[in-house]
């Protein structure tokens, strides 16, 4: 009687590619990230990659071992930073601590570090943009024009890629791998045209330009006989949609470890239905009684295109309370473990929201919590 969509926000049946002028033209093959063949084979073959994000920054390096040359084409650069794949400290730690001792630490350093990177991304965007391009300077070792790695906008304003072991600034170091910043003006018969006159030959065409959101698993939802338009309503603690009863989303974050918000609406959500269940309850509906809508969709600021493409099919967040999106783990952990179920924004059985006396509780707990667990 409760039915929880874990589906993410992706289509995945389909990958999202623009329609570009010429590409009948194209003697080469096309070939989506979405529908890759099985036996493609671009041993020894030229490889144009359209796109800058986490697709394109993985398949590069990964076929510049293979390919005669890859080239990642791109229309605006992004903000990229090395990670090693091998956390030497996370394994020290194992090597003098018992494990789930190692594994705690770990994983409160690790939530400590992403969100002072997004925070001090917010607060002082010049700083932090200074920061993560001297990274990538460091790694090409000035081989290479840094035009290609400096965005136009500020740290966070979109995703923040991570580069495995720094593999992409090898590959393009080592020569097996370029870097175009232009916009394409068409396809032709051996490659792309560029807007500058420059032409790419290819062999082979990867367009890494992404997916389209779609919620819910493309399912239809209807209450009632009538259609939800979930552009026209309000995320609740960004875990169940306003006016729609018994139905809950897990969503997770889009600046640190997705699955980190994911355990906790979990816990939320068997939180629900265990108050439901010893309080007899059935039907629950989140009720914006104080018409807190704002202009935001529920993944807050974010000005990725494939956001921009989605605005007519993402619920919106509010202005205060469980309707604003924080994407911040502390606070969450805060409001999904310990705050109470009924807190004035629920509707039980179709009983007014009632607002449970809130249990004092210091700021350590919530916080031992988040950093080390329950």
């Amino acid at each position: 009687s409760f039915l929880v969509g874990c589906t993410g926000y992706y289509n995945y049946d389909a990958g999202y590619k623009p329609d570009f002028p010429g590409e009948a033209d194209f003697g080469g093959q096309i070939v989506h990230p979405q529908h890759w063949p099985e036996d493609l084979d671009y041993t020894g073959k030229r490889v144009v990659v359209i796109g800058s994000g986490a697709t394109a920054i993985t398949l590069v390096p990964t076929m510049a071992e293979e390919t005669a040359h890859i080239t990642m084409l791109q229309r605006s650069p992004t903000y990229l930073m090395p990670l090693p794949s091998r956390d030497a400290v996370a394994l020290g730690l194992q090597k003098v601590l018992p494990a789930n001792v190692a594994y705690r630490l770990t994983r409160a350093r690790n939530v400590s570090i992403a969100r002072l990177l997004f925070n001090r991304s917010r607060k002082n965007p010049k700083a932090m943009r200074r920061l993560f391009l001297a990274m990538v300077r460091r790694q090409l070792d000035g081989k290479v024009d840094m035009r290609h790695f400096s965005p136009s906008y500020n740290p966070w304003d979109q995703r923040l890629c991570v580069v495995k072991d720094g593999d992409l600034f090898e590959s393009i170091k080592a020569g097996k791998a370029s870097v175009e910043t232009d916009h394409i003006e068409r396809f032709t018969k051996n490659g792309i045209l560029l807007k500058s006159g420059k032409e790419l030959e290819a062999d082979i065409i990867i367009p890494a330009t992404g997916l389209d959101i779609q919620m819910l698993g493309g399912m239809d939802l209807v209450v009632d006989g009538h259609p939800v338009t979930l552009r026209d309503k309000v995320i609740y603690k960004n875990v169940m949609v306003e006016g729609v009863p018994n139905a809950g989303m897990i969503f997770g974050y889009t600046n640190i470890s997705w699955t980190l918000k994911a355990d906790i609406a979990a816990e939320y959500l068997c939180r629900l239905f265990n108050h439901m269940d010893s309080k007899g309850q059935s039907v629950c509906i989140p009720r914006d009684t104080g018409d807190s809508r704002a202009g935001d969709t529920m993944m807050g600021g974010l000005d990725s295109g494939y956001i921009r493409r989605a605005d007519d099919k993402l619920p919106r967040q509010g202005t205060h309370g469980p309707w604003k999106v924080s994407q911040n783990y502390l606070e969450d952990v805060k409001t999904l473990r310990f705050e109470p179920i009924e807190d004035g924004y629920l509707e039980f059985d179709g009983r007014r929201p009632v607002q449970e006396t809130r249990p004092k509780r210091g700021f350590m707990r919530p916080l031992r919590s988040a950093l080390f667990g329950s």
